[in-house]
């Protein structure tokens, strides 16, 4: 999991990551287009994921994809974010019902 943290440090690799969200299966030479940065340096921030388990890669032919694996984030969400989440989301609801005049627990 450090691996990851360390991953999602970065800007520019939440950046490539939020570009293979939006169209998952990209080359390099489509992923550079969005970056600010030589093909050397996005080239080392894809290994940098990939070594992370963020990005998956698929050959096909001689192109090689990028694809983001949501696998890691969603258990960083499971372990850090989820437990923390579900209490604030039951006070909300909690107090939904209570200014609608519907203190029932129905929901």
């Amino acid at each position: 999991m450090d691996k990851v943290f360390k991953a999602l440090a970065d800007p520019s690799r939440r950046h490539l990551l939020d570009l293979l969200h939006r169209e998952n299966g990209q080359t390099l030479t489509a992923l550079c287009e969005h970056m600010d940065m030589t093909r050397q340096a996005v080239t080392q921030h894809l290994q940098l994921l990939e070594d992370a388990n963020l990005v998956a890669i698929v050959w096909q032919g001689r192109e090689k994809l990028h694809y983001l694996n949501a696998v890691p984030l969603h258990e960083i969400y499971e372990r850090w974010i989820e437990k923390f989440e579900h209490g604030r989301l039951g006070a909300l609801r909690d107090l939904k019902n209570k200014l609608e005049g519907d203190d029932d627990d129905k929901t």
